[in-house]
């Protein structure tokens, strides 16, 4: 985060949400998404910037779409929703 900062708001201390959800629209504009996708409002954390229509961009979309379905209790893939995978709940919506 440190590097959007500098070049997003360099005269604040800490980003807003706010900001954070402009720079994310910003961003999805330039055909990029993040992991975590939602940003972080401190500048310490890391942040992965990945273009949405490569391999890995869409398996970041497509995971993120079973973590949103797990949360609503509507996931088809129940066995391989975020619950199987601890460490990736960080980064999921």
């Amino acid at each position: 985060m440190r590097f959007i900062k500098k070049y997003a708001a360099p005269e604040r201390s800490r980003l807003s949400s706010e900001l954070c959800e402009q720079i994310t629209e910003a961003l999805a504009e330039l055909g990029l998404i993040t992991l975590p996708r939602r940003l972080p409002t401190s500048e310490n954390e890391f942040v992965f910037v990945i273009e949405k229509e490569s391999s890995l961009g869409q398996a970041v979309s497509i995971a993120s779409s079973v973590a949103v379905l797990d949360k609503m209790n509507v996931n088809p893939f129940s066995a391989i929703g975020p619950h199987a995978y601890p460490a990736m709940e960080d980064y999921l919506p």
